[in-house]
């Protein structure tokens, strides 16, 4: 059993942190108050006190209904109202996670002035795109969206939050710190030197690490994550049967023209291993054994 997993059909409500959050800037909506959170019972409930302003939705889950419009799924207000400080979200294909990761990034920017947000993609132009939907949703809120002058794939909030899109280069990666947000879209494709590159980014401001992706073969620091990581790690997985936006009728031609193990990787999240491989991983590793020592050949 993984330590930490959470599936959407065993959903349950887990109680915010205490904090204070305080003003952030003009948009469509109006000015954000000053509140704080004072003490939560054991439902979760907390005695919000207005202070400068309407009170707002207590988590990002919320917030995302209220204003942006979007309606998250279960699977998806999982990982909105999510407080851990890493996150694993294994989902079937279609099931939005880049749109749903955006909108994250967006609350994140709008509540927490002079936050840092990070996507890293296998490349650019997924990126790019990632960026394209949070400044989609930062139009909704009445924001003017523009670079912050120095990364091209960039987004600068009148708090002076930033979200920042780098591409799938180890190189090009270094030179962030204080990250309060580090996305991984597409983790199991991204190469683990990238991965390793951009964890210390993590180290000054205890920012949150969330690896978002479908499987990819049982290999990589997703996989690794996934199947060995601690109870740190907060696992949300939503297969295709239950996502409400995939017909059925749709997965039963999917199974038959891509064949099971295909079937089983893109739609039903399992780490099942390459079709070009001639033993099964875990025949591998069942295999390797510290009990010798290494045959030296001369």
């Amino acid at each position: 059993m993984l330590s930490g997993l959470l599936s959407i059909k065993d959903c349950c409500e887990r109680d915010s942190d205490k904090g204070v959050f305080w003003t952030v800037f003009e948009g469509a909506h109006g000015r954000l108050g000053v509140w704080d959170v004072a003490s939560r019972d054991q439902n979760g409930n907390g005695d919000l006190r207005d202070k400068e302003g309407p009170a707002e939705p207590r988590d990002a889950a919320e917030w995302v209904r209220e204003h942006l419009g979007f309606e998250p799924d279960r699977g998806q207000t999982l990982m909105l109202g999510s407080t851990s400080k890493r996150g694993l979200l294994n989902c079937t294909r279609q099931w939005g996670k880049s749109t749903i990761a955006a909108a994250k990034a967006v609350h994140q920017a709008y509540t927490e002035p002079k936050s840092l947000t990070l996507v890293v993609s296998p490349s650019a132009r997924q990126s790019g795109e990632f960026v394209r939907k949070a400044a989609g949703f930062a139009r909704l809120l009445g924001i003017r969206v523009k670079g912050d002058g120095g990364n091209r794939i960039s987004l600068e909030f009148p708090n002076q939050s930033r979200i920042v899109g780098l591409p799938g280069n180890e190189p090009t990666a270094r030179g962030f710190s204080a990250v309060s947000l580090l996305l991984v879209d597409e983790a199991s494709r991204v190469s683990d030197d990238l991965y390793k590159t951009i964890r210390p980014m993590l180290a000054v401001s205890s920012g949150a690490l969330w690896l978002m992706s479908t499987p990819f073969g049982s290999r990589g620091f997703f996989y690794e994550a996934w199947q060995r990581g601690g109870p740190e790690w907060e696992r949300v997985r939503a297969s295709a049967y239950e996502c409400p936006r995939i017909p059925r009728a749709f997965l039963e031609e999917e199974r038959v023209a891509m064949g099971e193990r295909w079937f089983r990787q893109e739609y039903l999240c399992e780490f099942v291993d390459s079709v070009s491989g001639v033993f099964e991983s875990n025949l591998v590793e069942e295999a390797i054994t510290g009990e010798f020592e290494p045959l030296r050949i001369r």
